[in-house]
């Protein structure tokens, strides 16, 4: 345990470092503050919690959040709660990003914002929803996105938690629309199983998400007289921004509306801000003292909005782009009108935004103290806030820019299989952006984008530049027969994964992916793709068989037996085909990849030897013998090479080996990625002897080798197989010991037929 938790720092230690830096910061905001900090709309919440009447401005989710936790831990524990949850989001965001092949570094990057921000750190710790309807869009992206084009079942939970979202902010209500396209599109603009697979998962999701947003206001219309999901008051989100602008004596309004249009000049009015306006009337007193008795006030609220918007649309639409627009500023700064900036900055005091007496007995109720500040903590928070303690909006706008481009196609995009994936966190948070824009600007209402924006950034910045960086060896004259890859993906790659990508779109592998790599193998490899089990230990099963040019029905037979198949459109070899087999099993979410032949020489149902050492992590890389099995009528030649071979590599790399070219083979799908191969064919060797230059744990367990169901070899003479076999062998070796060198400790062991017996 210990072992594999020092394994996961050492690999992960950019985002461990950046944990541990967010939770000192929480602990710190914790301290600097206590309980907690409270919002005019905290107030709101408090007060509602165990009544949940759904006639108020705001919805009734987070009340249901918060009535659990303050009768366990108090204000005190619902901010635990949050900075916990604020850590989760950081690591849940590198975890996705990691799945879809994210490089560590960026991935880490793209955490960075939601664990350290000060604007984060401030919301967690105030009794508001915002943290929560984060993690609600993170989880829905999760379930679209994590096992492949989603399911009609998926979809419709992941429906139902973006109608969660809303109960929590109703500014979720506009996201359905950016969750359905990506789930209509998810499989690729021509999907494998034709269209009607992803109609019916996207009306599952509208469905989910429909239903539940239904009950929800139909409770509403039962409990307060009110039908709908809560919102800034009768005449809706837009009433606040038409009354700063509209021209009142050039309109045509009824006597009730212009009672509504405010008589301040209009430059007035945009320093007095929206906010002002869009709650006036949501105060009785106001109603009473302003207005006629009896007066439909949201009607006519509604009527005004509406002819506001149709006289005067530019007005309308300019204000909403320039506030979208302002979250991508280059400092936090505030312009005249907006809701003042420093409401979600750290204050020197424990800020008030009621009567303190009033505010000092909810901390009382449920925690038995007063609100406190620590001077010197909120002196630091503050500091750090106003210090640069956040992300630039510039920073986020361009990685905002990146995943726009990548969706479009930029670069590699088109052939990365990410474009959808990409899509949907930027189409979430932009929705989410310009939805909050409709009402008004608040820096409170751009936090959402700390998630998604740098989640999706990272997202389109691995689809335009690739996943990995282009390797490259110059090599004088080479043979054609053994002409080192020095690039990937090289021409060959790329036409292959645009193809593979046009047929499958954003489907994820599942965690085991049996690899074959196939020429000209017809006969055979329909028997073998059925003898692949869907599961095995536990794990769900996909075959891929990468097809290497060839001439005959390979292709096509694979894909009547249904595996997953890439086809290059000319013949490299074996090692050309499988590197392309285990990028494109790691860039689609496989964890283990097992290697086989298409031509039965494998016993299929062995498999469990090789994934046990792999998920107990005992081993990086599993491979079977047939020294310690048994090998069915072995040619005499290729029996001596088997046993020099084993004796060369060990003598190399002093770790023992018996068996160098055992094609059945499983492995940590990091482990061939992280390892230069570039030998198109005779892969095996320079798989094996790089891996143990690596330091990677390998393992040998006892197999058979059997006889060829069908076709021919393509290794040739034995006296060519051996010569080339041999220069590859040496080859490798020499380059790793002028590279990465020798590992230090032993890499191999040798397991009975018992994986259980292992260090008995």
């Amino acid at each position: 345990m210990t072992a594999a938790l020092t394994r996961a720092l050492r690999r992960h230690w950019l985002l461990a470092l950046l944990v541990l830096a967010g939770l000192v910061l929480r602990i710190i905001t914790q301290l600097a503050y206590r309980p907690a900090l409270l919002y005019i709309d905290s107030f709101r919440y408090l007060d509602d919690v165990g009544v949940f009447h759904p006639g108020g401005i705001n919805p009734v989710g987070y009340e249901w959040f918060l009535w659990p936790l303050l009768s366990l831990g108090g204000l005190a524990g619902v901010a635990v709660v949050q900075h916990l949850l604020g850590i989760g989001l950081g690591v849940g965001v590198y975890v996705l990003l990691r799945r879809f092949g994210v490089r560590e570094w960026l991935a880490a990057l793209a955490a960075a914002p939601v664990l350290l921000d000060a604007y984060q750190l401030q919301i967690e710790q105030l009794i508001m929803s915002d943290l929560l309807f984060q993690v609600l869009l993170l989880v829905a992206v999760y379930l679209l996105c994590w096992w492949g084009p989603p399911t009609p079942k998926v979809a419709a939970v992941a429906g139902g938690v973006l109608a969660l979202s809303v109960m929590v902010r109703s500014v979720g209500l506009t996201l359905v629309l950016p969750a359905a396209v990506f789930v209509l599109l998810a499989a690729g603009l021509r999907p494998r199983g034709g269209w009607r697979p992803r109609l019916i998962a996207t009306g599952a999701l509208v469905a989910g998400f429909g239903g539940l947003v239904l009950v929800y206001a139909l409770y509403g219309a039962l409990v307060a007289g009110k039908f709908g999901v809560g919102g800034s008051g009768g005449g809706g989100v837009l009433f606040g921004r038409a009354a700063v602008v509209a021209n009142c004596d050039e309109l045509d309004l009824t006597r009730e509306e212009q009672l509504l249009c405010p008589d301040e000049p209009r430059e007035h009015r945009e320093k007095i801000g929206i906010d002002f306006y869009l709650h006036l009337w949501d105060v009785q007193a106001n109603v009473d003292k302003l207005l006629p008795e009896g007066m439909d006030v949201n009607a006519a609220q509604r009527s005004l909005t509406r002819k506001v918007v149709l006289n005067q649309p530019l007005d309308i639409a300019g204000g909403i782009a320039g506030d979208f627009l302002k979250g991508f500023a280059p400092t936090r700064t505030q312009a005249v009108g907006d809701v003042p900036l420093d409401r979600w900055q750290f204050q020197l005091d424990h800020p008030m935004y009621a009567p303190e007496w009033y505010a000092q007995e909810w901390a009382e109720l449920y925690d038995g103290v007063g609100l406190h500040a620590d001077p010197e903590l909120t002196s630091f928070l503050r500091g750090y806030q106003l210090g640069g303690g956040y992300t630039p909006g510039l920073l986020l706008g361009g990685a905002l820019l990146l995943a726009s481009a990548a969706v479009l196609g930029a670069g590699r995009a088109r052939r990365s299989g990410l474009r959808a994936v990409t899509l949907l966190p930027a189409g979430l948070v932009t929705t989410s952006l310009l939805t909050a824009s409709v009402m008004e600007f608040s820096w409170r209402y751009q936090l959402p984008g700390l998630v998604l924006i740098p989640l999706a950034g990272a997202l389109g910045a691995t689809a335009i530049f690739g996943r990995e960086a282009i390797r490259s060896t110059p090599r004088s004259t080479p043979s054609e027969e053994c002409q080192m890859l020095t690039t990937f993906p090289d021409e060959v790659d790329r036409d292959a994964l645009e193809e593979y990508a046009s047929r499958y779109g954003e489907h994820r592998f599942a965690p085991v992916v049996v690899l074959i790599a196939a020429y000209n193998e017809e006969e055979s490899i329909g028997e073998v793709l059925d003898a692949v089990p869907s599961r095995s230990c536990d794990l769900d099963v996909d075959t891929l068989v990468v097809v290497d040019g060839a001439k005959d029905r390979t292709a096509e037979v694979s894909l009547e037996h249904g595996a997953h198949t890439c086809v290059a459109p000319n013949n490299r070899g074996q090692g050309a085909a499988l590197r392309l087999g285990y990028r494109l099993a790691a860039q689609r979410g496989a964890r283990y990849v097992i290697t086989t032949d298409a031509d039965g020489q494998y016993d299929i149902s062995e498999l469990p030897k090789l994934l046990e050492p792999l998920i107990e992590g005992r081993a990086d890389f599993v491979s079977g013998s047939r020294r310690l099995g048994s090998n069915e009528r072995p040619a005499l030649i290729r029996r001596i090479g088997t046993y020099v071979f084993a004796w060369v590599v060990s003598a190399l790399t002093r770790q023992r080996i018996t068996d160098t070219s055992f094609g059945f083979r499983g492995m940590r799908v990091e482990v061939p990625n992280s390892v230069t191969l570039r030998q198109p064919q005779y892969q095996s060797s320079e798989l094996l002897v790089g891996l143990l230059s690596h330091g990677y744990r390998a393992v040998e367990q006892p197999m058979r080798m059997l006889q060829r169901t069908a076709g021919e070899s393509k290794k040739g003479s034995s006296f060519s197989y051996g010569y080339r076999y041999a220069k590859v062998v040496l080859g490798t070796w020499w380059r790793e010991r002028r590279g990465t060198g020798r590992a230090d400790a032993p890499a191999v062991e040798r397991v009975s037929e018992r994986p259980a017996a292992v260090g008995e």
